[in-house]
């Protein structure tokens, strides 16, 4: 085939490309900035989701819920906002950027310390003091800066009493996820992460973990919202509804995500 027939040929197969995107129109596209932490739970609910929503098309981005909050009050091109803070969805539908009546809580999320088994630490006997243990060199937590999960376990290490000895060990990652993979590739001997994160299928087997009283830390309400730019969204709105329902709830609190009693 000669140089003007490969461009011909690629001609026809773009137009017929183009065709065939007007023939799948239907399908709607919802985008997700979602934290960290559910990183194994939202593929959980998505795939649900999607097996009675065939038409509508979830894609996720998982990151750190204060540096989410900052990309979408600078435009970031989001349609639903799933963070770690409830506090964050609540100022972007003040500043006039998420739909207020679209506000949701979808958990509370825990705090848990983890060690990889070959640590050969009993975390449930040692508890908060594994942290102190000569054999943890380096203890990995979120970034508190911009992190809910960070700002939680630096509290729980302030009202446990080991905050003082723990803190030269500290090392912090960019969010929740980026925790649990510094202490899973040895960067650090023990962290402390989200309970979802530590009672994942995927982490399950590659440690143990003891849970931080919930009285330890302030109250990480999770929530979410349906942003401006998909106001008049049915998918994001259905998405929404499937993680406010039973099936929704169901498979949230498997990776650890509760509701206070009532909710």
């Amino acid at each position: 085939m000669t140089l003007s027939g490969f461009r011909d040929a690629g001609a026809l197969a773009l137009l017929l490309l183009c065709a065939g995107c007007g023939r799948q129109g239907a399908t709607q596209k919802v985008t997700v900035a979602a934290a960290a932490d559910l990183q194994f739970a939202l593929p959980a609910a998505v795939r649900a989701f999607q097996a009675s929503n065939g038409d509508i098309q979830i894609s996720a981005v998982y990151g750190s819920s204060g540096n989410f909050y900052s990309q979408i009050a600078n435009g970031a091109p989001f349609d639903v906002f799933l963070s770690a803070d409830m506090e964050y969805p609540r100022k972007l539908a003040q500043q006039g950027l998420a739909l207020p009546d679209s506000l949701f809580l979808y958990g509370v999320g825990r705090l848990a310390v983890w060690v990889p088994n070959e640590s050969g630490l009993d975390v449930q006997k040692l508890q908060m003091r594994t942290l102190e243990a000569d054999s943890v060199q380096h203890v990995a937590i979120a970034n508190p800066q911009h992190a809910p999960y960070g700002k939680a376990a630096e509290a729980a290490l302030r009202s446990l009493g080991v905050y003082d000895s723990v803190k030269p060990k500290l090392v912090y990652g960019e969010n929740i996820a980026q925790t649990l993979e510094f202490v899973q590739s040895g960067a650090a001997q023990a962290g402390i992460v989200a309970l979802s994160l530590a009672m994942a299928p995927a982490v399950r087997g590659q440690g143990s973990y003891w849970e931080i009283p919930l009285d330890a830390y302030p109250r990480l309400e999770q929530g979410g919202a349906i942003l401006q730019r998909a106001r008049n969204s049915p998918a994001a709105e259905r998405f929404r509804e499937f993680l406010l329902q039973a099936a929704g709830r169901g498979i949230l609190k498997q990776y650890g995500f509760y509701l206070p009693e009532g909710r």
